[in-house]
């Protein structure tokens, strides 16, 4: 490599001249932007506590500016030798095309120089009254300077790519250079939009420096939104023809799975042929119309699998991240809505939330299943669609099914037929409307929110011998989900499981059960949907009504399903009674009893219920699917219980042979029932506050320090836990329990507000339901959790985490 070219890599570290190789920033892509709540410090406390955010996030901005200008300013280090050798006879680049490639560089680095220069003494002369608007509104004034990059972008990349095809030393640099940082400039405009963002959250509307940082978040915002304007892609339509009337049987809508993509449907099953169509979006208030997308006639359908050799395609998994994100997104528009309402504000600005409202749950809809139901055409194409729920999926097969057994001649319609057909479902559907929230009507129930207990005692009327057992599932957020699942009873046609199952329901309405033949021969399994699956002997269902379930009782049900009974015991209990700390009265005993209190008798770092548990589940129990997920058997669970709290020597040998869901839910039951949370009442509200920050640095500076500050037993004990639960999700092909899995089952458990702060309905008539502020309020309990598990490390304040973990004794 030329001496040249060491130079210019060796002063090159970053930014990767913004576009050579893969740039980061991508010109095409859409910037999200955020709208400042208002800061509402009514009390001293709250003052102090919002004053003290705004210099952690003025810290983060400090930290991530100092990189930025090291980025810039390495990055202009090397324009010297290139104008250098560009007046030589052996340029590497022209003076041109060297303006080209570094536009606007060293204005950018001058602007963040001046930024960082009057920012860095404030914040090391921090106090409550000291003003930083002018610095922000001044840098949002300059602005100008990223507009001309990224009308430069274009030009600039394709320069870079000749010069890269044209010399052998330039290409050399940007080789390497394409592996180090990946800042861009347009990347610090987003990251000062969401500081402003943090800094306008929690400055008092007093503050002289409120006027100045919403001038300059109204500055930043409008350019955001110029580029986005300039990006939005084009939507194309696409027509298809249409079909003719027959009986409609059934109609919902699923997703298919097309060329790997996901495309809401409305699929329709007519007497004698089925029909998967488009429904296309009412223009200027009119009827609703569809396109067909294909059919397949019933005598041509079946559910057999395909070839062996034939590739059974992949299903795009959404993270959980991802879905949780869009259930935050719909509370908090609800919260919107419901805020406009009672302001009596006008329609326009409802209907625009509602619209909002309406994407949001379109998307969770369309993301959200994952089980595959497909069917076959007997000239060889097979479609994909995903379904979220077992119960649906047989459901359709069965219908399918039995019209089979009246059709007998295939046929194939003419583009007139079609049309027809396809115009006749406005007329015929059952289901008009995509099975969202914002298509309820005001008085409908919005479900229940809290635990509902489930008692699986028996079942009769099966025919013959089997091996059997039982899956629940519920509804949440529009869509199924699994529960909970029963152990096999073998070869009997009267089982008695009588197991216990505690679940939580997120705006649930409906309980299903189905009940399952267990096939250990492999070669009797019945092959569908690309998928080995025992056989559905039957299903059924309840409606959770929430007048019904107030009586905190036991009701006892049976479900009749296909000529099997299955008889059921459930009682609900809402959310605020569910979660509610109550001490216990027995001091000498572990659950109800303070950590600090357990850890000292016991003369331990960590309480041996937490460490008994953790090691039998790590025991055993790290390739169980679904752990700590799946309900275990509450009576053993009360057992464990029980034996734990009279410090029973024989906890050990109880826990061998006990189901490892049950030893995972006493686990879960321990800090469900400590007196108060983990994470402490009165630092509670900091680690709110601290996840909502949007700037990284800041954010992690913010959450480490709160974590640090928790009592020594809660920490040391939550850092044990915390490392057990990343090693179950180490194993999560085989478990499916990720990071994200994880903190949604325990993030509610080890963070709770105290009683003053919670926003649970305080109306004592009205315990069942939800508001969709306490849904956000438990989602932000999943991210604070979520947040410290993907951390790689924590650093305590003596380094010596490792004699922390693993030395229990004082």
């Amino acid at each position: 490599m030329c001496t040249f070219a060491h130079e210019c890599i060796f002063f090159f570290p970053s930014l990767q001249l913004f576009w050579l190789r893969t740039p980061s920033w991508n010109p095409n892509k859409k910037i999200s932007m955020c709208v400042p709540s208002t800061a509402d410090y009514s009390s001293e406390p709250d003052l102090e506590k919002g004053l003290e955010m705004r210099k952690w996030v003025l810290s983060g901005i400090l930290a991530s500016e100092e990189t930025y200008l090291s980025h810039l300013e390495a990055l202009l280090l090397p324009m010297k030798p290139l104008k250098a050798a560009a007046t030589t006879s052996q340029p590497v680049l022209t003076s041109q095309q060297i303006e080209t490639i570094f536009f606007k560089v060293p204005e950018l680095y001058e602007i963040h120089k001046e930024f960082y220069d009057g920012l860095f003494p404030r914040v090391q002369q921090w106090s409550h009254q000291q003003r930083v608007g002018d610095l922000f509104q001044k840098l949002a004034s300059q602005l100008g300077v990223y507009r001309a990059f990224v009308d430069n972008y274009e030009v600039a990349m394709e320069t870079a790519e000749k010069c890269c095809q044209a010399n052998a030393q330039f290409a050399e640099i940007s080789e390497v250079m394409s592996w180090y940082s990946d800042t861009q400039p347009v990347d610090r405009v987003t990251r000062s939009t969401l500081v402003l963002h943090d800094l306008l959250k929690h400055t008092p509307v007093s503050h002289p420096d409120h006027p100045l940082l919403q001038d300059a978040l109204r500055i930043s915002q409008n350019f955001l939104s110029s580029i986005n304007e300039e990006i939005t892609p084009r939507r194309q339509s696409m027509t298809v023809k249409k079909g003719e009337h027959r009986q409609l049987l059934k109609d919902s809508f699923m997703v298919e799975l097309v060329e790997g993509a996901r495309k809401l449907r409305h699929v329709f099953l007519f007497t004698d042929l089925f029909l998967c169509a488009k429904l296309k979006k009412q223009i200027g208030g009119k009827s609703q119309q569809y396109d067909c997308k294909w059919y397949i006639p019933l005598t041509d359908l079946s559910f057999q699998m395909v070839d062996e050799s034939e590739a059974v395609p992949n299903i795009p998994l959404v993270p959980d991240e991802e879905l949780d994100a869009m259930k935050i997104k719909i509370s908090q528009i609800k919260n919107d809505i419901q805020r406009e309402k009672r302001a009596n504000k006008g329609s326009k600005v409802i209907e625009r939330l509602k619209k909002k409202l309406s994407e949001q749950e379109s998307l969770l809809l369309l993301m959200s299943p994952n089980m595959a139901f497909r069917v076959h055409n007997r000239n060889g194409k097979s479609y994909t669609f995903l379904i979220s729920s077992d119960y649906e999926r047989a459901e359709w097969r069965e219908n399918i099914r039995e019209q089979q057994k009246k059709c007998f001649k295939s046929f194939s319609l003419t583009s007139v037929e079609l049309q027809m057909l396809t115009n006749s479902c406005v007329k015929l559907q059952t289901v008009h409307n995509i099975p969202l929230t914002i298509n309820k009507e005001d008085d409908e129930s919005p479900g229940l929110y809290g635990f509902l207990n489930v008692i699986v005692h028996s079942a009769t009327g099966f025919k013959q011998s089997s091996n059997l057992y039982c899956t629940l599932e519920v509804d949440s957020f529009g869509y199924f989900v699994n529960k909970a699942k029963t152990r096999v009873y073998r070869d009997t046609t009267e089982p008695n499981w009588n197991e216990e199952f505690e679940i939580e329901l997120e705006g649930s309405q409906t309980l299903r059960i189905l009940c399952y033949e267990k096939c250990y021969n492999k070669t009797k399994l019945t092959k569908e949907d690309g998928e080995s699956t025992d056989r559905i002997m039957g299903k059924g269902q309840i409606q959770l009504d929430p007048q019904a379930l107030q009586d905190k009782d036991w009701q006892r049900t049976v479900i009749s399903m296909n000529g099997v009974e299955v008889k059921l015991s459930v009682k609900f209990t809402s959310r605020e009674f569910s979660l509610k700390r109550m001490p216990s009265r027995k001091q000498t005993g572990v659950f109800g009893v303070k950590i600090a209190i357990v850890t000292k008798r016991e003369r331990s770092k960590v309480p041996y219920i937490v460490r008994q548990c953790v090691e039998e589940i790590e025991r055993r129990g790290m390739e169980e699917v679904g752990i700590y997920r799946v309900s275990g058997v509450a009576t053993d669970i009360q057992a464990l219980k029980a034996a734990f709290d009279v410090n029973n020597k024989d906890v050990s040998v109880m826990m061998s042979e006990m189901d490892v869901n049950a030893i995972a839910g006493t686990l879960k039951l321990y800090f469900r029932e400590l007196p108060e949370p983990l994470f402490t009442d009165e630092l509670y509200p900091n680690f709110a506050e601290g996840i909502a920050l949007s700037d990284p640095v800041a954010k992690e500076s913010c959450m480490l320090n709160l974590l640090l500050s928790l009592p020594e037993p809660n920490l040391v004990t939550f850092l044990f836990l915390l490392d057990h639960l990343k090693r179950v999700a180490e194993r999560e092909s085989v478990n499916k329990m990720s990071l994200h899995n994880l903190a949604t089952v325990f993030g509610p458990t080890l963070l709770r507000p105290s009683e003053k702060d919670s926003k649970i309905p305080a109306n004592p008539t009205q315990p069942i339901t939800m508001t969709d502020s306490w849904s956000l309020e438990v989602m932000s309990q999943v991210q604070v959790l979520l947040y410290f598990l993907q951390l790689e490390t924590i650093p305590t304040p003596d380094s010596k985490r490792q004699s922390i973990l693993f030395s229990t004794e004082v």
